[in-house]
């Protein structure tokens, strides 16, 4: 399957650069047969059904994204840690790359520092810190908003690029399907008799590389920590058991469970390392219907949900979706949709 088969033209101006209040979005519903109808996302607990069980990633974005200086009067270098190796050791991107060679010290603030110690190929930067990090993050971090996002992160990303759920620090960007919920949307759902349970997985890096592959199979995802907690696993045990639907609130949910699910669709409780690629043909054993944002042209997460519902009816509703002015990416609308029966239509 080729990449360009994903492939769509976006007018710049709806790639939405703040996100509405909580609750407000528009919601496009794509039903397994039927045209797609434009709602609401505050519509939700008249779309779902009393006993369906909602699954959301509890992950909490860290501010990874800080600014240093070359030791000695240098000039500023950019970091974005992406995955902690030891108590004072991270992986991370710096820019520019050229100012970021091995053995460089980098003065990021007074009492703390980091030294260069390996570069590998694929771009990423070894640190060795003179402290750990973590205790001063809140203090001299930055939101790590997604690099179509045209201006620097400001005091109100630090509450809106959260969802309502985030409780276990590690991801580098927030899973946005998570981001539409406010506290009386939860509270309406729930009175609806819509079920609730968590997962964890840690976004990481992999949700910005870009596909150079000309065939979709050819690329190779970045692994992201994952945790299935017994009680999810329990209740989406108990969803399957009694015919109830399991609703996945986002791409990262859909990769956490159909990791986790063994041949027979029973999702397993434990903690691993997912690389699913999953593209058209997948046939899914763990997940009803997903609640998604709208995805760059050619990405994974776009090539996931048209596994899901189906490509031509994915991107003729992203057509739509563009023709009446939806709002894209991770502070846009949202798309509610069913599995399509048919991995393959």
């Amino acid at each position: 399957m080729l990449v360009a088969d994903f492939d769509f033209e976006l007018p710049a101006e709806l790639i939405a650069q703040r996100a509405a209040p909580r609750g407000a979005s528009r919601l496009l519903c794509l039903d397994a047969e039927e045209e797609a109808r434009h709602r609401r996302i505050a519509d939700l607990p008249d779309l779902l059904r009393p006993g369906d069980l909602l699954v959301v990633n509890d992950t909490r974005v860290i501010p990874a994204r800080l600014f240093a200086r070359r030791a000695g009067g240098g000039g500023r270098v950019e970091l974005l840690l992406v995955e902690k190796l030891a108590p004072r050791r991270w992986d991370a991107l710096a820019r520019p790359g050229r100012k970021a060679r091995l053995g460089t010290r980098l003065e990021l603030a007074p009492g703390l520092e980091a030294r260069i110690v390996a570069k590998r190929e694929d771009g990423r930067h070894t640190l060795e810190l003179s402290a750990e990090v973590e205790p001063r993050l809140e203090e001299l971090g930055h939101v790590p908003l997604p690099p179509y996002i045209d201006r620097s992160d400001d005091a109100t990303d630090r509450e809106r690029y959260q969802t309502l759920f985030a409780r276990e620090p590690g991801a580098i960007a927030a899973p946005t399907a998570g981001l539409h919920f406010s506290t009386e949307l939860l509270e309406r759902l729930g009175a609806r008799g819509v079920e609730r349970v968590a997962i964890t997985l840690h976004v990481g890096i992999g949700t910005f590389k870009p596909v150079t592959a000309a065939l979709a199979h050819e690329h190779r995802m970045e692994p992201e920590r994952y945790v299935v907690q017994e009680r999810a696993a329990a209740a989406i045990a108990a969803a399957r058991r009694e015919g109830r639907r399991v609703v996945a609130v986002g791409t990262t949910v859909v990769r956490t469970l159909e990791s986790a699910a063994a041949s027979t669709g029973e999702v397993l409780p434990g903690a691993g390392s997912t690389s699913l690629f999953i593209l058209p043909g997948h046939r899914f054993r763990a997940v009803d219907l997903l609640l998604t944002n709208f995805h760059l042209p050619r990405s994974t997460l776009l090539m996931l949900v048209a596994a899901f519902a189906g490509r031509e009816r994915v991107l003729a509703a992203y057509r739509e979706a563009i023709a009446r002015g939806y709002r894209f990416y991770s502070y846009g609308d949202a798309m509610l949709c069913e599995r399509r029966p048919d991995p393959l239509g």
